[in-house]
């Protein structure tokens, strides 16, 4: 029974994962995961008990509510803001928990394993210790703790020098048993993570978090082969597979290999006091009333702006009433838009705003030089046309929203500042673009309101 309930939790894990891979789907996706987990954790416990009838189950039992009302009460009170820095946060504590498994086994046993044990106990213990110190550093950048920008800490030979001093303490643990080599393994993989982690700017977080995530899942894989728990290898390598083809699926998206986004310290551009010095066409709530409320199409493209104002139910006002006027309004999503993956689709999901609206790169692109008026809320690097137009851009190459080649663009921003790529934006200066100047939730509302009266 213990076999076939661990195959029935890996079976809702793979279901649950393909129910992720559609907006329509998402929720069902996450509950069938979710109840893969109850099971298998169930499974834990029943087995425990069937093998030990004499363990603390007191404090088993206390140390799975305890956790389980945390993960309850973070789920339900986060802000849809702070969702990147939760699934940073929960990237970690996985990680963490994958380590402390390895730190475990290595006390009970004193590091007597058989090779092929001792072998994913270090690596359970080093991937674990890199992801909770990098998830926690990525929590910082993302949460104004540290800077967005990177922090270089001796650059590439750092990193690489840390990495292999961890490597072969693991290796030196694997081939005499020693525990100290286990422990000095894992002190400077923790060291790796925040150095590695802390030198990429806030413009790759997206990926970062993508690939810590898949990191978090190949140490639970191997924590599973310590303690021979199929559910935790099987799940363990679904999340690291998902995780690593997320990865480079971003790193696509933004035509950066992913060596380039860990190491090349990108978002260090130039400092906000040379940016916005050439004169724009500023708007008001009035001024972007009438230009949306006398469009056929309107696209709105979402960025971390709308995410900070919680702007995503004034938008969908603002869409219901220009719809009420015969405008058909569609919605814009960039692949790396927001800070992580799927942010802005989970924050206009939350408004209720129909997924058959929700358009990717290669659907949007066609439609924007048959679009008036494209309503740009809170976005910057994902519609930057330098990436086509400058060669020496950093961005140059990346795939954007084209944006440019709608009739009229209205940016929605408080200011000219860079985005986190800190680089400079010519679609700000064009004679088609109208610069609204607001908090982006104060802006739609105003103008919602100034439509009204028209």
């Amino acid at each position: 029974m213990t076999e076939l309930s661990y195959l029935a939790a890996g079976v809702l894990f793979i279901f649950g994962l393909k129910g992720l891979t559609s907006p329509r789907t998402a929720r069902r996706g996450n509950q069938m995961a979710a109840l893969g987990m109850l099971l298998a954790t169930i499974v834990v416990v029943v087995d425990l008990l069937a093998m030990d009838a004499a363990m603390a189950w007191g404090i088993v039992i206390a140390g799975m509510v305890v956790g389980g009302t945390i993960g309850a009460v973070l789920a339900i009170r986060v802000q849809m803001t702070s969702m990147p820095e939760l699934v940073a946060a929960f990237n970690g504590f996985g990680g963490g928990a994958s380590a402390l498994v390895a730190a475990a086994a290595i006390v009970a046993t004193g590091a007597d394993f058989a090779t092929e044990t001792a072998t994913t106990t270090a690596l359970s213990l080093i991937i674990g210790t890199v992801t909770l110190t990098g998830s926690f550093v990525a929590y910082g950048k993302l949460q104004g703790i540290f800077t967005g920008r990177p922090i270089a800490v001796g650059g590439v030979l750092t990193n690489g020098v840390l990495a292999g001093l961890s490597v072969a303490l693991g290796v030196v643990g694997i081939v005499t048993g020693e525990p100290l080599a286990y422990w000095g393994s894992a002190v400077v993989a923790g060291v790796l993570g925040v150095v590695g982690v802390i030198a990429i700017g806030g413009a790759d977080m997206p990926v970062v978090i993508s690939l810590l995530n898949s990191l978090s899942g190949i140490a639970a894989a191997m924590a599973g082969f310590v303690i021979n728990n199929q559910a935790l290898i099987v799940g363990g390598a679904l999340v690291g597979a998902a995780g690593m083809i997320l990865t480079v699926e971003m790193s696509v998206a933004m035509n950066r290999s992913i060596s380039n986004i860990l190491f090349s310290g990108f978002g260090g551009g130039a400092a906000a006091e040379d940016i916005g010095t050439k004169p724009v066409k500023r708007a008001t709530a009035d001024d972007a009333a009438i230009t949306l409320g006398y469009a056929e199409r309107v696209i709105v493209v979402p960025g971390y702006g709308l995410a900070v104002a919680q702007a995503q139910h004034a938008v969908r006002d603002l869409a219901l009433a220009l719809e009420a006027r015969g405008v058909e309004v569609l919605y814009a999503i960039h692949p790396v838009a927001g800070r992580m993956p799927g942010h802005m689709n989970v924050l206009l999901a939350e408004a209720d705003i129909s997924y058959d609206k929700l358009l990717d790169l290669d659907q949007a692109n066609p439609l924007f030089p048959r679009t008036d008026v494209v309503l740009i809320v809170g976005a910057n690097d994902v519609v930057n046309p330098a990436a086509k137009t400058d060669p020496d851009s950093p961005i140059w190459g990346m795939p954007i929203l084209n944006v440019d080649e709608a009739t009229t663009a209205i940016v929605v921003k408080r200011s000219l500042s860079p985005g986190f790529a800190g680089i400079d934006n010519p679609l700000f200066y064009e004679d088609s673009t109208l610069m609204f100047f607001a908090d982006a939730k104060a802006a739609i509302e105003e103008t919602t309101a100034a439509l009204a009266r028209l």
